[in-house]
């Protein structure tokens, strides 16, 4: 018999990221907004199981804000369904119109650059987002800034012991990880570690407790690689079986096992 295991956080102050409990290290959130040097903006997105070809961004009419759609197909028989994703991102500000967008799409991460013109007299600098907590108001302010206000993806706010459900979902499940408990015994489990390369995921089997690794090179402008790991499963009996004996597919920043029973 094998179980899964429930998401428990590991320490008493919660999990280190609550938008994915097995986010170990590294930059938090399902997005990061990032003002660069040259006044471009970076967005990264994570959107698990979307392939390369399987994002559509398109800027909108009003040059103020790109739409992202995604589909993340149902890779294996046994996921729940595909999913869906969707959302909208850009500027609030009423001095620049976006003038280009480059979008790029690899191992369940979308990552964008934007770059702007000036509309009308401009301010010192634009730094304003939608979906920050002044996603409402014309924020155009002076001086150097790395983060937009409440998107800094290392923001002590982005630990707990809740989990979040990802919010662009718009079909499917909303949660990193997912199982069903075959009728033979075995049990699938799905994980998502958006932005790790399928050749950088690990599995291990220790004391009959499955555990696995994730390991995300920082690509662009990310503000740093992101490593994943935790327990997604546990055998009815303590004890090490080769990892050979797990089926293992890693495939668009998801990792999906059958584990037989012992």
């Amino acid at each position: 018999m094998v179980v899964p295991l429930s998401a428990v956080p590991p320490s008493r102050n919660g999990f280190y990221a609550i938008n994915n409990q097995f986010l170990a290290n590294g930059p938090k959130g399902f997005q990061e907004f990032k003002m660069l040097e040259n006044q471009d903006m970076y967005i990264r997105i994570d959107l698990p199981g979307v392939p390369e070809d399987g994002v559509r961004v398109t800027v909108d009419p009003t040059k103020k804000a790109v739409s992202v759609l995604a589909d993340a197909p149902k890779e294996h028989k046994y996921d729940s369904s595909p999913r869906n994703y969707g959302l909208c991102t850009g500027l609030t500000c009423k001095c620049c119109e976006i003038s280009g967008v480059h979008a790029h799409m690899s191992d369940g991460v979308v990552r964008l650059l934007l770059s702007k013109t000036l509309s009308k007299t401009p301010s010192p600098s634009c730094i304003s987002f939608l979906g920050g907590p002044d996603s409402k108001k014309d924020r155009c302010c002076t001086g150097t800034h790395q983060f937009p206000h409440g998107t800094d993806p290392h923001d002590p706010a982005l630990t707990g012991r809740v989990l979040q459900p990802h919010p662009c979902v718009n079909l499917g499940s909303q949660m990193a990880y997912e199982s069903k408990q075959l009728q033979n015994g075995s049990l699938y489990v799905r994980v998502d570690m958006p932005g790790v390369p399928k050749e950088r995921f690990t599995v291990s089997v220790k004391g009959g407790i499955v555990m696995v690794t994730g390991d995300a090179p920082a690509v662009s402008h990310d503000s740093g690689g992101r490593f994943y790991s935790g327990d997604v499963a546990m055998l009815s009996t303590p004890i090490d079986i080769p990892n050979r004996r797990i089926k293992m597919v890693a495939k668009n920043g998801v990792l999906r096992l059958i584990i037989p029973p012992v």
